[in-house]
């Protein structure tokens, strides 16, 4: 079990969006990601931590192709959105300011593509020196063997790599 201090925490999701949800992923599919991060939310904002989305959009292109927001629920269950135009989370988005304005030195991280956004999210995150903690259950990959490359062997580089069912706020704090 993995439990943190509310204080000081906050979920990431990363391009939790329906043009992406709706590709073949593995090991996990969309739809099992987006119900495991949307728990993983609803937990956090019970214990009264941020839940920060962030979305992709192409850069240098008049209209982004269909199914580019974020999925409806994910919307609704997050504190802020950023928009990022690379694959990482922190590049000239503000990111950074909105997560030190919560007070956040601890995020757990979750999204789609594992070895794409979220891992380019949180290499970015530690060199900024926030703690990592890595939601596996909801996140996935393009395919099941860049997952599982990316949780076996780069991430817990980072942090601990655990299930949503596995990841809890202290009480009280």
């Amino acid at each position: 079990m993995t439990t943190l201090e509310p204080q000081g925490s906050a979920v990431v999701l990363v391009d939790l969006m329906p043009r992406l949800v709706a590709l073949d992923l593995a090991p996990h599919t969309g739809g099992e990601v987006l119900a495991a991060a949307l728990e993983l939310a609803r937990n956090a904002r019970a214990a009264g931590v941020p839940v920060v989305a962030i979305r992709v959009e192409r850069p240098g292109v008049s209209e982004q192709p269909p199914g580019s927001g974020l999925v409806e629920e994910v919307e609704q269950a997050a504190d802020a959105v950023v928009v990022k135009r690379t694959i990482g989370g922190f590049q000239d988005t503000g990111l950074d300011g909105v997560l030190r304005g919560y007070g956040a030195s601890t995020l757990v991280m979750a999204g789609i593509a594992t070895n794409l956004g979220v891992e380019s999210t949180a290499r970015a995150a530690s060199d900024l020196g926030y703690d990592l903690v890595f939601a596996e259950d909801a996140m996935t990959g393009l395919t099941g063997a860049e997952h599982e490359a990316s949780v076996a062997l780069s991430l817990p580089r980072f942090g601990p790599v655990a299930p949503v069912r596995e990841i809890s706020w202290s009480a009280g704090s």
